[in-house]
Protein backbone atom coordinates (compact mmCIF):
# COMPACT_ATOMS: atom_id res chain seq x y z
CA UNK A 1 0.00 0.00 0.00
CA UNK A 2 0.64 3.63 -0.52
CA UNK A 3 0.47 5.32 2.66
CA UNK A 4 0.05 9.05 3.51
CA UNK A 5 1.17 9.61 7.36
CA UNK A 6 0.36 13.61 9.02
CA UNK A 7 3.10 14.43 11.41
CA UNK A 8 6.88 13.75 10.76
CA UNK A 9 7.50 13.04 15.16
CA UNK A 10 8.70 9.71 16.46
CA UNK A 11 5.73 7.82 15.76
CA UNK A 12 4.78 8.94 12.52
CA UNK A 13 8.29 8.12 11.55
CA UNK A 14 8.29 4.59 13.49
CA UNK A 15 5.89 3.54 11.29
CA UNK A 16 7.06 4.40 8.14
CA UNK A 17 10.13 2.70 9.08
CA UNK A 18 8.52 -0.59 9.75
CA UNK A 19 6.08 -0.13 6.98
CA UNK A 20 8.42 0.09 4.96
CA UNK A 21 10.26 -3.08 6.58
CA UNK A 22 6.88 -4.72 5.11
CA UNK A 23 6.98 -3.21 1.77
CA UNK A 24 4.57 -0.26 2.11
CA UNK A 25 5.20 2.92 0.87
CA UNK A 26 4.82 5.95 2.73
CA UNK A 27 4.82 9.91 2.36
CA UNK A 28 4.77 11.81 5.51
CA UNK A 29 3.38 15.22 5.57
CA UNK A 30 4.32 18.20 8.96
CA UNK A 31 3.93 21.79 8.99
CA UNK A 32 7.40 22.44 11.38
CA UNK A 33 11.05 23.51 9.41
CA UNK A 34 12.42 19.90 9.90
CA UNK A 35 12.79 17.23 12.24
CA UNK A 36 12.39 17.38 15.78
CA UNK A 37 9.13 18.18 17.45
CA UNK A 38 9.50 17.52 21.20
CA UNK A 39 12.78 16.35 20.78
CA UNK A 40 13.97 19.69 18.91
CA UNK A 41 16.98 21.43 19.51
CA UNK A 42 17.03 25.36 19.68
CA UNK A 43 20.63 27.16 18.81
CA UNK A 44 21.07 31.24 20.16
CA UNK A 45 24.28 33.37 19.03
CA UNK A 46 25.48 34.98 22.42
CA UNK A 47 29.18 36.95 22.60
CA UNK A 48 30.65 33.83 23.91
CA UNK A 49 29.41 31.63 20.66
CA UNK A 50 26.41 29.68 20.14
CA UNK A 51 24.90 28.24 22.61
CA UNK A 52 22.40 25.41 22.30
CA UNK A 53 19.38 24.12 24.05
CA UNK A 54 17.02 21.00 24.15
CA UNK A 55 13.88 22.92 24.73
CA UNK A 56 11.89 19.81 24.61
CA UNK A 57 12.61 16.58 25.77
CA UNK A 58 15.16 16.53 27.97
CA UNK A 59 16.00 12.65 27.17
CA UNK A 60 14.60 9.32 26.92
CA UNK A 61 13.97 6.31 28.49
CA UNK A 62 14.88 2.87 27.29
CA UNK A 63 12.92 -0.38 28.95
CA UNK A 64 11.45 -1.82 26.13
CA UNK A 65 13.52 -4.48 24.20
CA UNK A 66 12.29 -3.51 20.42
CA UNK A 67 13.71 0.11 21.54
CA UNK A 68 16.57 -1.23 23.41
CA UNK A 69 17.29 -2.43 20.11
CA UNK A 70 16.66 -0.26 18.23
CA UNK A 71 18.83 2.69 20.85
CA UNK A 72 21.73 0.36 20.49
CA UNK A 73 22.10 0.78 16.75
CA UNK A 74 21.88 4.62 17.11
CA UNK A 75 24.97 4.13 19.85
CA UNK A 76 26.30 2.45 17.35
CA UNK A 77 26.45 5.53 14.60
CA UNK A 78 27.47 8.01 17.53
CA UNK A 79 23.46 9.60 17.29
CA UNK A 80 23.07 8.56 21.13
CA UNK A 81 24.54 8.58 24.63
CA UNK A 82 23.81 8.07 27.65
CA UNK A 83 23.36 10.34 30.56
CA UNK A 84 23.59 9.22 34.11
CA UNK A 85 21.95 12.41 36.04
CA UNK A 86 18.53 11.55 34.88
CA UNK A 87 19.27 7.84 35.83
CA UNK A 88 20.99 4.41 34.40
CA UNK A 89 18.13 4.13 31.40
CA UNK A 90 18.25 7.37 30.47
CA UNK A 91 19.79 8.45 26.67
CA UNK A 92 19.82 11.59 24.92
CA UNK A 93 20.85 12.40 21.27
CA UNK A 94 24.01 13.61 20.19
CA UNK A 95 25.67 16.48 19.50
CA UNK A 96 21.90 17.29 19.76
CA UNK A 97 18.45 15.67 21.26
CA UNK A 98 17.20 15.73 17.44
CA UNK A 99 20.18 13.77 15.84
CA UNK A 100 18.51 10.54 15.89
CA UNK A 101 15.14 11.45 14.84
CA UNK A 102 16.77 13.68 12.20
CA UNK A 103 18.33 10.11 10.80
CA UNK A 104 15.12 8.52 10.56
CA UNK A 105 13.55 11.88 8.62
CA UNK A 106 16.92 11.77 6.10
CA UNK A 107 15.67 7.99 5.20
CA UNK A 108 11.97 8.81 4.58
CA UNK A 109 9.74 10.78 2.46
CA UNK A 110 8.77 13.81 4.33
CA UNK A 111 6.88 16.83 3.15
CA UNK A 112 7.99 19.82 5.04
CA UNK A 113 6.58 22.84 6.21
CA UNK A 114 3.11 20.95 4.86
CA UNK A 115 -0.58 21.89 6.66
CA UNK A 116 -2.87 18.95 6.17
CA UNK A 117 -6.24 20.62 7.38
CA UNK A 118 -8.33 17.83 5.95
CA UNK A 119 -9.03 14.48 4.68
CA UNK A 120 -10.77 13.53 1.79
CA UNK A 121 -12.03 10.28 1.37
CA UNK A 122 -13.79 8.73 -1.91
CA UNK A 123 -12.07 4.49 -1.65
CA UNK A 124 -9.40 6.29 -1.57
CA UNK A 125 -7.46 9.06 0.74
CA UNK A 126 -6.05 12.69 -0.97
CA UNK A 127 -3.86 14.74 1.21
CA UNK A 128 -2.12 17.42 -0.36
CA UNK A 129 -2.73 16.53 -4.04
CA UNK A 130 -1.64 13.13 -3.80
CA UNK A 131 -3.32 9.85 -3.37
CA UNK A 132 -3.37 7.16 -1.18
CA UNK A 133 -4.21 3.80 -0.31
CA UNK A 134 -4.19 4.42 4.04
CA UNK A 135 -3.99 7.66 5.74
CA UNK A 136 -2.28 7.88 9.28
CA UNK A 137 -2.47 10.51 12.26
CA UNK A 138 0.44 11.02 14.27
CA UNK A 139 0.26 14.05 15.78
CA UNK A 140 -0.84 15.26 18.99
CA UNK A 141 -4.28 14.14 20.63
CA UNK A 142 -5.85 17.75 20.22
CA UNK A 143 -5.68 18.19 16.52
CA UNK A 144 -6.81 14.64 15.76
CA UNK A 145 -10.47 15.04 15.59
CA UNK A 146 -10.62 18.37 13.28
CA UNK A 147 -9.12 15.78 10.92
CA UNK A 148 -10.74 12.27 11.87
CA UNK A 149 -14.41 13.22 13.09
CA UNK A 150 -16.08 12.93 9.56
CA UNK A 151 -14.78 9.72 8.51
CA UNK A 152 -14.26 8.04 11.80
CA UNK A 153 -15.93 9.54 15.21
CA UNK A 154 -14.26 6.45 17.37
CA UNK A 155 -10.72 8.12 16.58
CA UNK A 156 -12.17 11.55 17.33
CA UNK A 157 -13.31 10.47 21.09
CA UNK A 158 -10.74 9.09 21.93
CA UNK A 159 -8.22 11.49 21.13
CA UNK A 160 -10.93 14.10 22.87
CA UNK A 161 -10.78 12.01 25.91
CA UNK A 162 -6.79 12.53 26.01
CA UNK A 163 -5.88 15.36 27.48
CA UNK A 164 -1.91 17.22 27.06
CA UNK A 165 -0.80 19.47 29.68
CA UNK A 166 1.31 22.40 28.53
CA UNK A 167 4.83 23.44 29.32
CA UNK A 168 6.51 27.25 29.45
CA UNK A 169 10.55 26.53 28.39
CA UNK A 170 12.69 29.27 29.18
CA UNK A 171 16.58 28.65 27.39
CA UNK A 172 19.12 30.75 28.62
CA UNK A 173 22.79 31.34 28.08
CA UNK A 174 25.22 32.49 30.79
CA UNK A 175 28.72 33.94 30.94
CA UNK A 176 30.04 31.78 33.53
CA UNK A 177 29.31 28.28 35.12
CA UNK A 178 26.16 28.86 37.60
CA UNK A 179 27.47 27.58 41.48
CA UNK A 180 24.72 24.21 41.17
CA UNK A 181 26.44 21.01 42.05
CA UNK A 182 24.24 18.80 39.50
CA UNK A 183 23.57 19.10 36.33
CA UNK A 184 19.54 18.07 36.28
CA UNK A 185 17.46 19.41 39.41
CA UNK A 186 13.84 19.27 39.39
CA UNK A 187 10.82 20.52 41.79
CA UNK A 188 11.69 24.11 42.13
CA UNK A 189 8.72 25.63 43.07
CA UNK A 190 6.94 26.94 39.39
CA UNK A 191 9.90 24.97 37.86
CA UNK A 192 9.78 21.48 37.25
CA UNK A 193 12.87 20.44 35.52
CA UNK A 194 16.25 22.63 35.32
CA UNK A 195 18.81 21.21 33.24
CA UNK A 196 22.18 22.20 32.26
CA UNK A 197 22.51 21.35 28.28
CA UNK A 198 25.69 22.43 28.19
CA UNK A 199 27.38 19.68 29.79
CA UNK A 200 25.44 17.20 27.95
CA UNK A 201 27.50 14.59 25.94
CA UNK A 202 28.63 16.67 22.63
CA UNK A 203 27.79 19.82 23.20
CA UNK A 204 30.09 22.77 22.96
CA UNK A 205 29.26 26.42 23.78
CA UNK A 206 28.59 28.61 26.93
CA UNK A 207 26.74 27.28 30.09
CA UNK A 208 23.12 26.80 28.55
CA UNK A 209 20.48 25.98 30.86
CA UNK A 210 16.69 24.36 30.30
CA UNK A 211 14.44 25.57 32.42
CA UNK A 212 10.49 24.02 31.96
CA UNK A 213 8.19 25.33 34.47
CA UNK A 214 5.38 22.88 36.03
CA UNK A 215 2.34 21.93 34.04
CA UNK A 216 -0.12 23.80 36.47
CA UNK A 217 2.04 26.75 36.61
CA UNK A 218 2.30 26.97 32.66
CA UNK A 219 -1.35 26.60 32.19
CA UNK A 220 -1.91 29.40 34.72
CA UNK A 221 0.38 31.59 32.36
CA UNK A 222 -0.53 29.97 29.21
CA UNK A 223 -1.16 33.10 27.39
CA UNK A 224 1.31 35.20 29.08
CA UNK A 225 4.37 37.32 27.33
CA UNK A 226 7.20 35.23 26.59
CA UNK A 227 9.24 38.01 28.72
CA UNK A 228 7.41 37.76 31.34
CA UNK A 229 7.69 33.74 31.72
CA UNK A 230 11.69 34.42 31.04
CA UNK A 231 11.42 36.64 34.10
CA UNK A 232 9.33 34.63 36.26
CA UNK A 233 11.51 31.17 35.65
CA UNK A 234 14.98 32.85 35.81
CA UNK A 235 13.82 34.77 39.34
CA UNK A 236 12.40 31.04 40.76
CA UNK A 237 16.52 29.65 39.54
CA UNK A 238 18.60 32.35 41.23
CA UNK A 239 16.35 32.12 44.75
CA UNK A 240 17.38 28.35 44.40
CA UNK A 241 20.95 29.35 44.27
CA UNK A 242 20.76 32.01 46.50
CA UNK A 243 22.39 34.98 44.58
CA UNK A 244 20.93 37.86 42.04
CA UNK A 245 24.30 37.79 40.35
CA UNK A 246 23.20 35.16 37.51
CA UNK A 247 24.15 37.14 34.06
CA UNK A 248 21.91 35.90 30.96
CA UNK A 249 23.95 36.72 27.74
CA UNK A 250 20.91 34.95 25.87
CA UNK A 251 17.62 34.23 26.68
CA UNK A 252 14.23 32.90 24.69
CA UNK A 253 10.87 31.23 25.74
CA UNK A 254 8.82 28.56 24.30
CA UNK A 255 5.44 27.18 25.07
CA UNK A 256 4.29 23.90 24.05
CA UNK A 257 0.76 23.32 24.40
CA UNK A 258 0.76 19.71 23.92
CA UNK A 259 3.89 19.05 26.25
CA UNK A 260 3.17 16.00 28.38
CA UNK A 261 0.02 13.97 26.73
CA UNK A 262 -2.33 11.43 29.16
CA UNK A 263 -1.78 8.19 27.62
CA UNK A 264 -4.72 5.82 26.94
CA UNK A 265 -2.82 2.52 27.36
CA UNK A 266 -3.92 1.59 23.69
CA UNK A 267 -1.16 1.06 21.64
CA UNK A 268 -2.25 2.54 18.48
CA UNK A 269 -5.61 2.71 16.56
CA UNK A 270 -6.66 0.90 13.29
CA UNK A 271 -9.92 1.06 11.11
CA UNK A 272 -9.22 -1.53 8.72
CA UNK A 273 -12.14 -0.92 6.58
CA UNK A 274 -11.42 2.75 5.57
CA UNK A 275 -7.69 2.12 6.36
CA UNK A 276 -7.39 4.98 9.14
CA UNK A 277 -5.03 4.67 11.56
CA UNK A 278 -3.90 6.95 14.45
CA UNK A 279 -0.35 6.47 16.40
CA UNK A 280 1.43 8.79 19.18
CA UNK A 281 2.54 9.22 22.86
CA UNK A 282 -1.01 9.88 23.63
CA UNK A 283 -2.11 6.42 22.86
CA UNK A 284 0.27 4.25 24.80
CA UNK A 285 2.56 7.02 27.20
CA UNK A 286 4.02 10.64 27.69
CA UNK A 287 7.72 9.02 26.62
CA UNK A 288 10.30 9.16 23.49
CA UNK A 289 9.83 5.04 23.61
CA UNK A 290 5.89 4.99 23.91
CA UNK A 291 5.89 7.09 20.39
CA UNK A 292 8.17 4.82 18.73
CA UNK A 293 6.17 1.67 20.16
CA UNK A 294 2.80 3.25 19.31
CA UNK A 295 4.18 3.93 15.32
CA UNK A 296 5.49 -0.05 15.33
CA UNK A 297 2.20 -1.31 16.90
CA UNK A 298 0.20 0.23 14.09
CA UNK A 299 2.60 -0.78 11.37
CA UNK A 300 2.18 -4.41 12.59
CA UNK A 301 -1.56 -3.85 12.43
CA UNK A 302 -1.25 -2.71 9.21
CA UNK A 303 0.55 -5.52 8.17
CA UNK A 304 -1.39 -7.86 9.39
CA UNK A 305 -4.33 -6.77 7.18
Amino acid sequence: MRIGIVGAGMAGLSCAQKLHEQGHSSVLFDKGRGPGGRMSTRRMSTPLGEASFDHGAQYFTVRDPAFIARVALWAEAGQVASWPPAGDDAWVGMPSMNTPIRAMADECDVRWNTRIDALHYDGQWRLDGDVFDAVILSIPAEQVPALACEHDASIADAARSAVSDPCWTVMAAFDSPLLIDSDRLTDLGIIGSAVRNSTKPGRTGPEAWVLQATAEWSREHLEDQPEIIEQALLAALSAHIGTDRMKAIATSAHRWRYAKATALDRGAIWNAEIKLGACGDWLLGPRVEAAWLSGQRLAMQIGDC
